[in-house]
């Protein structure tokens, strides 16, 4: 029988490349932060607008030949599309960005960040509806924020 414990299971210390500290030293970076979320969030609505416009049904179903109903279903599919990744990419965007600036600004990265960064995404997306529905949306989207912080925190 061999000795169990004379094998040490953690491999020796590596430090990181030359390239691995440049690229990590280009994520840190608060707008290069911000454009991706607002290009990845753009992705992800151009796929949810893809999804939900499928599902719109239209209202003379009975007087549409099938490839009438193909040709409204693509339609509806692109303009959802459009729409929706305009709006994931806009929210993307300000949640990532005011996270990155705030993050920076406190030297701590904690809940409190994602709190203020939901409360000032959700204040700016609502705003046009007045300020009651600005005061509404930051404190819907900062504990929306909260909430999946911590679902994927654990």
């Amino acid at each position: 029988m061999g000795d169990v414990g004379s094998q040490d299971p953690t491999p020796p210390y590596r430090p990181p490349s030359f390239d691995e500290i440049r690229a990590q030293d280009m994520f840190n970076n608060c707008a290069v932060r911000t454009a991706l979320s607002g290009v990845m969030g753009g992705g992800m609505g151009v796929l949810m607008g893809a999804l939900f416009g499928a599902l719109e049904v239209p209202l003379n179903t009975d007087t549409m030949t099938t490839k009438q109903h193909l040709i409204y279903q693509a339609r509806a599919m692109g303009s959802k599309s459009k729409s929706m990744a305009k709006a994931f990419a806009v929210m993307g965007a300000i949640f990532s960005g005011v996270e990155c600036v705030v993050e920076k600004a406190r030297a701590k990265h904690d809940m409190t960040n994602t709190t203020i960064a939901g409360c000032v995404t959700g204040g700016t997306l609502s705003a046009r509806a007045g300020p009651q529905a600005a005061c509404l949306g930051c404190a819907g989207f900062a504990a929306f924020s909260v909430a999946i912080e911590k679902l994927l925190d654990h």
